[in-house]
């Protein structure tokens, strides 16, 4: 059996690097429990025929060429790969995998559903309240939210989250709109749900919740001028990706009460919580948010099941078959 070396760019569950090293390759994890800079993880590259990297690498084609010819496959541990060259993978005839799954799948859709709740509450608010010494007992018009139950939840982007949102939502007797490329007839059979566009969803919905891939026509779909449409009772939630809404009108939206609150677990310039400091507008000032940092499937069964699905589109790479979770390049 050919001896293989594989690079992972930072600590992961032991679980898929376990199944790598039972196939008897070389598995060296990157000893920096941090992001590599661009030198660093071009060092890294030289003389392995796997990478497994993270959504925080970014990986283009001169990282590509660094591995070169050895390298076989880079198996991104995460469903979404808008951090990789997808073109310069395609040009490199290189295997490009991502770790999709029913566990990931329902660990976002949780967490999606308990971000709601807690911004319909305002959780958030209260406990640090209860932090700050405020609290002085009961009263009748203290830190009122808003019932779920009635409500209109607007999902966009109905892929396997969107819909797994949806199911638990069933029992709260909320209504369903959603937003999606192709309409789902099972789906509005099932939920009474109706099929918007993107416009006419902002405006009736109570809740929207984002659910869609960063793509070139996803950057911004929540932005300036189509936020004003949403109602100011309204929230919005994303734990897709960061880019997807334009973060300085959500700043806007949420500092002049344009909107009841938002709850965020990605960022437009993630590690940074704010694009810009100088406008002296800062999401961590607002009451009427919740920020999480980036959690959405951080469960121990989902992440070691990441680690798994990773290993495994290595495994299958190396042995010249197509990874099980190939992702199709431009």
């Amino acid at each position: 059996m050919p001896k293989y070396n594989i690079f992972v760019t930072r600590r992961i569950p032991v679980a898929g690097l376990t199944l790598l090293k039972k196939q008897g390759y070389k598995v060296k994890v990157s000893p920096h429990d941090r992001v590599l800079t661009k030198s660093e993880l071009l060092k890294e590259m030289k003389g392995i025929d796997a990478l497994l990297c993270l959504l925080t690498d970014k990986i283009d084609g001169e990282i590509m060429d660094a591995g070169s010819p050895r390298l076989k496959i880079i198996a991104n541990f995460a469903v979404g790969f808008d951090n990789i060259d997808l073109k310069a993978a395609a040009d490199r005839k290189l295997f490009i995998s991502n770790t999709p799954g029913p566990e990931i799948t329902e660990s976002v859709a949780e967490f999606t559903v308990t971000l709601m709740m807690a911004l319909a509450r305002r959780v958030g608010e209260a406990e640090r309240f209860i932090r700050a010494h405020k609290y002085r007992g009961w009263e009748p018009m203290l830190l009122i939210g808003q019932d779920l139950y009635g409500k209109t939840v607007g999902i966009v982007g109905l892929g396997r989250i969107g819909s797994g949102v949806a199911r638990r939502l069933k029992n709260f007797g909320m209504k369903f709109i959603y937003n999606s490329q192709h309409r789902n007839l099972d789906f509005e059979k099932e939920f009474n749900a109706r099929h918007l566009s993107l416009e006419a969803l902002l405006k009736q919905a109570d809740f929207v919740t984002l659910h869609v891939p960063l793509t070139r026509e996803t950057h911004y779909l929540i932005n300036r001028k189509n936020i004003k449409l949403m109602k100011k009772t309204a929230y919005l939630i994303n734990t897709a990706r960061g880019p997807v809404v334009e973060e300085k009108a959500v700043l806007q939206a949420l500092s002049t009460k344009q909107i009841a609150g938002a709850a965020l677990d990605v960022y437009e310039c993630e590690p940074a919580i704010d694009c810009d400091l100088k406008d002296h507008m800062e999401l961590r000032k607002l009451d009427n948010i919740i920020m999480t940092p980036h959690i959405a499937s951080a469960t121990i069964a989902t992440r070691s099941e990441m680690s798994v699905t990773a290993a495994r589109n290595i495994i299958a790479a190396l042995q010249g078959k197509t990874p099980p979770n190939a992702v199709k390049s431009e």
